[in-house]
């Protein structure tokens, strides 16, 4: 297996790859042009660990990545927060108001919805923020520009006419880091957090009584989610993250309850909390 490599998804430039460098900068970054390819990379040896983003502070959760991560055959083994700028970059030489439209991923672009609006600017969904940088170049179109980072507008040899350009300073990604097998911390050895993927058996109110162990048992629920089985709108998946360690007492409690309310549990990965939970300075900044 390739020790010293971690695939992500998009072209060379990307956020993901900025934060498989950010983070790993020993390793080889390994671009795929999917989610389903970036998760099967790992799985077939090709790569040791994913980059996978799940989301963002502005545009929320990055689609279909829920449906993915429970069939996936991996395990979380680390978070990671990055800061994210946004830069509109295009062909050396143009100038703004020859910018008729702006290319990059729908995440993106939604994070820069009142910088486009504000100018005038049709966005035009890509399927990565480096891919449209390298379309930007390769079409060679004045009009053309692109949202993506300082390292895609370097790679692609574009000039960068507006820095910084999204709409919030808080725009976050949180990222995951996946392998092929599980990486718990012992207990006791500081901030944990655990994920896992449930769903409850349809009788009444199986959810309020699924989550109480965790209210009784004093663990704190960072997030939950549902989403949709199989295009059902009568069964639903919950993914969540929780703060523990589930060999600790109150999570292994409140776990066993939860379990004792669903049809199925699997825990996707127990692993440090960043330390951006509980100071915002600490995330990396991507450009």
């Amino acid at each position: 297996m390739p020790v010293d490599t971690i695939s992500f998804q998009g072209w060379p430039g990307a956020n993901s790859d900025m934060a498989c460098r950010q983070v790993f900068p020993e390793m080889k970054t390994l671009p795929c042009t999917s989610f389903e390819e970036t998760i099967a990379a790992v799985r077939e040896g090709r790569a040791r660990l994913a980059m996978i983003p799940i989301e963002n502070s502005v545009a929320g959760r990055v689609a279909d990545i829920h449906n993915l991560l429970p069939d996936s055959g991996l395990f979380i083994v680390q978070e990671h927060f990055q800061r994210v700028n946004h830069q509109l970059v295009a062909l050396p030489g143009t100038t703004l108001d020859r910018i008729r439209t702006v290319h990059s991923h729908v995440q993106a672009l939604g994070q820069c919805r009142k910088f486009l609006r504000t100018l005038g600017l049709e966005p035009m969904t890509h399927a990565d923020t480096a891919g449209a940088a390298k379309m930007v170049a390769e079409e060679g179109d004045p009009t053309k520009a692109a949202i993506a980072s300082s390292l895609a507008a370097q790679i692609y040899g574009l000039e960068i006419l507006r820095s910084d350009i999204e709409d919030a300073e808080h725009n976050t990604t949180r990222f995951v880091v996946m392998a092929r097998e599980p990486r718990w911390p012992k207990p006791g050895s500081g901030p944990v957090i655990t994920s896992f993927i449930f769903e409850v058996r349809s009788v009444p109110a199986a959810l309020y009584k699924a989550l109480g162990g965790f209210a009784t048992n004093g663990v704190n629920i960072t997030k939950l989610e549902s989403y949709m089985i199989g295009g059902r709108f009568s069964q639903a998946r919950f993914y969540a993250d929780v703060e523990g360690h589930p060999e600790e007492t109150p999570l292994r409690n409140a776990l066993e309850e939860l379990e004792f309310y669903s049809r199925h549990l699997h825990v996707m990965g127990v692993y440090p909390a960043h330390p951006f939970r509980t100071d915002p300075s600490q995330a990396p900044v991507a450009d």
